[in-house]
């Protein structure tokens, strides 16, 4: 119906992620068998769901677009109880997209995040590895703080000496010393 699937997201996702590695972005289209020009596209169309009145909304909306999730799973945080579902897209096989969301309310987070038993590539604060680390991999270290810069497809860590920013969960960018 929108003329999207889990390629097409792919691409949407990587709109954003052009903002800090376009170089990346550009060695990741072919990848995909897309040009900018199908990448551009596959994003108006994401803008149009997004902002129809009578399209999906929320979990929904990606339901409509990847599919049933593939894992779905209950989890209690604290006494909140959240659903997690995860869907595997084209470009990034060791990887999931995850929504966290309270059971029939708001989403919580959208963000790529590792798929269970895939291969953790070592994270340390002088080896972070941008395009396979992603922020559970980082958070993880001692004296990691994670900081949310407000915006819903970027995140920023800061462990050590460096500041790791993220777009959409993965890692893009790896900066010496505070903001």
């Amino acid at each position: 119906m929108w003329g999207l699937g889990r390629r097409e997201f792919s691409l949407v996702l990587l709109r954003r992620m052009a903002d800090l590695r376009p170089d990346l972005v550009t060695d990741a289209l072919p990848r995909l068998s897309a040009d900018r020009a199908e990448a551009r596209a596959a994003h108006r169309r994401w803008q149009a769901l997004q902002h129809s009145a009578t399209g999906p909304h929320g979990v929904s909306r990606y339901a409509t677009v990847l599919g049933p999730a593939d894992e779905c799973e209950e989890r209690r945080w604290g006494e909140v109880s959240l659903t997690v579902r995860r869907w595997p897209l084209p470009l990034w096989p060791h990887l999931r997209w995850e929504v966290v969301s309270v059971p029939g309310g708001p989403l919580l987070t959208e963000q790529l995040v590792r798929a269970a038993g895939s291969p953790v590539p070592a994270a340390a604060p002088d080896d972070l590895r941008v395009w396979e680390h992603v922020v559970g991999d980082v958070a993880v270290l001692p004296g990691a703080r994670e900081v949310d810069p407000g915006v819903t497809s970027r995140w920023e860590v800061t462990v050590g000496p460096v500041r790791a920013q993220f777009v959409w969960g993965l890692l893009q960018e790896v900066h010496p010393g505070p903001p």
